[in-house]
Order: C-alpha cells, then structure tokens, then sequence
C-alpha cells in the first residue's frame, strides 16, 4: 500500500496510523528515538511497506505516561477541581459565565489559542459529565484546554487564594 504524505491512514481499531516522523514531533523527541521504542517493544507498531506506522492513541498514552506535571500545571490542575465543584454545582450559572468570557476570549485571540476556545465550545455544549473530566484530567490535551479556562471569575479571590494555599501546604507535605 503506497500513501503519499497527504493521506490519512487509519488502523483497523479506526484509530489514526501516525508515521514515526510525525509520532517523534508529538513526542518532542528524534524519530530515532521513536524507531528505538518500536525495535524495544515499548511502543507497537505495524509495518506498512518498509514504513513502521504507529497508533495516535499509543502516542498519547506514551505522551501522557511519561509527561510529568510542572508546578503551574499541578497548581491549575488544583483550581480546575475547584472549578469542577462550582459546576457540579450550579452547572447552568457556570456554562453562562463559559460562554460569555469564550466570547470575550474570541475578540482578542489568534492562532492555537483559537483552537483551544474552539474545544472549549465543543465542551459546553455537550454534557456535562465530558466537561468535568476533561476539566480534570492530567492529559496533555486537558493541560492545553486549561490555559485557555473560560471559568475566570467562577472562583472568588478568597476561594482562588484558599485552593492555591492548600495545594502549597499539599506540596510542602510531599517534599517532606
């Protein structure tokens, strides 16, 4: 089977077949890199031609897996269960709240951060239960959503200030 660089291969499992080129940029690492995960059994593979092709999900899981949060994203990670308590809450106050400052967001945003708002679109419209996990997942996916959050103003500056004060004391008892 002979594909051009344009074409879309999809594993049987409907999942997309990523080259090891394209699996190493995902990954920001050397193809090489990924050729060495194939030939260890770390990462399976299927041939196509002479050509290793492997699956997006087998990427993200790998991605995900080895992707340690930073700081800031443990901290965001904090205020996102925060917020996911507001919306459990009140879901309906805190969609308007979304969807106004998306809106706001749209105005002054460019590029990927307009992919993002996008995603965040596609969340507030379907249910509730996908947002809160996305919300609240470690993935890098959710990590990306996150620093585009259309929930500022859900948290007072009190609760903000309360959830950041316990995740340091969280952090400090960890290191201990």
């Amino acid at each position: 089977m002979r594909t051009s660089t344009y074409d879309i291969i999809i594993a049987e499992n409907g999942n997309h077949l990523l080259t090891t080129g394209e699996a190493a940029k995902i990954l920001n690492s050397s193809r090489q890199h990924v050729v060495d995960l194939c030939d260890r059994g770390e990462l399976p593979f299927v041939t196509i031609g002479t050509h290793r092709r492997v699956q997006q999900s087998d990427i993200d899981a790998i991605r995900t897996r080895t992707a340690r949060l930073t700081r800031d994203q443990e901290r965001s990670l904090w205020l996102a269960y925060a917020v996911a308590g507001h919306i459990a809450n009140n879901p309906s106050t805190a969609l308007v709240l979304a969807r106004k400052n998306l809106k706001v967001m749209r105005q002054s945003s460019r590029g990927q951060a307009r992919i993002w708002l996008d995603e965040w679109d596609k969340l507030l419209d379907g249910p509730v239960e996908d947002l809160l996990a996305t919300l609240t997942s470690r993935s890098p996916k959710a990590r990306e959503l996150r620093q585009n959050s259309p929930f500022a103003g859900l948290l007072t500056e009190q609760q903000r200030h309360q959830v950041v004060e316990a995740w340091k004391s969280m952090r400090t008892e960890r290191t201990k």
